[in-house]
């Protein structure tokens, strides 16, 4: 579903962040507009509304702030994903693909029961490893992953479409060409 200008507009562009050629789509500038933030939670809530959805899964840093807001409407639980070493009780974890290397996140291992429908949300779908880690560690403890939902999607770098390899269907409110 396309998204107004408007919301794509609260989004501010850092050139050559973290290194030089990087368009860097920072969204706290979103977050700290209430009408765009309530927007963004708004239009991740849409599909869903009046539905059974379970739990709805953030990762670590910013999908708690965005998965928080929308559990909270859908009547949901919320799951934080972190990196490894963050959660104090019993884990389950997944390595996963950076651009430059490997690293681990996990939750909690009873966070999830078999069978309860998911929702992952981040801001940003770039190359997919954190979101296709996360996706593969709901299921490997039986969540039906429902969808993973992204207020951003850099298509060009084709993680949307690996997270949909996966059998999860994807939902963002913008697109930005290039990275």
């Amino acid at each position: 579903m396309p998204v107004d200008s408007e919301l794509k507009n609260a989004i501010r562009t850092i050139p050559d962040y973290p290194k030089p050629g990087i368009m860097f789509r920072d969204i706290t500038t979103l977050l700290g507009d209430a009408r765009a933030f309530r927007r963004a939670v708004d239009e991740l809530v849409q599909p869903w509304a009046g539905g059974r959805i379970d739990k709805v899964a953030g990762m670590e840093a910013r999908g708690f702030i965005l998965g928080g807001a929308v559990a909270h409407q859908l009547s949901a639980g919320f799951v934080p994903i972190r990196k490894k070493g963050k959660l104090p009780h019993d884990k389950v974890s997944i390595a996963y693909s950076l651009e430059y290397g490997v690293d681990e996140m996990e939750m909690h291992s009873d966070a999830v029961a078999p069978g309860e429908r998911v929702i992952l949300i981040d801001d940003l779908i770039a190359t997919g490893g954190t979101a296709e880690g996360a996706v593969k560690l709901l299921k490997s403890i039986g969540a039906d992953v429902v969808a993973a939902c992204f207020v951003i999607d850099l298509p060009d770098l084709g993680g949307a479409k690996k997270i949909e390899a996966l059998g999860v269907p994807v939902r963002t409110l913008m697109t930005f060409e290039g990275h």
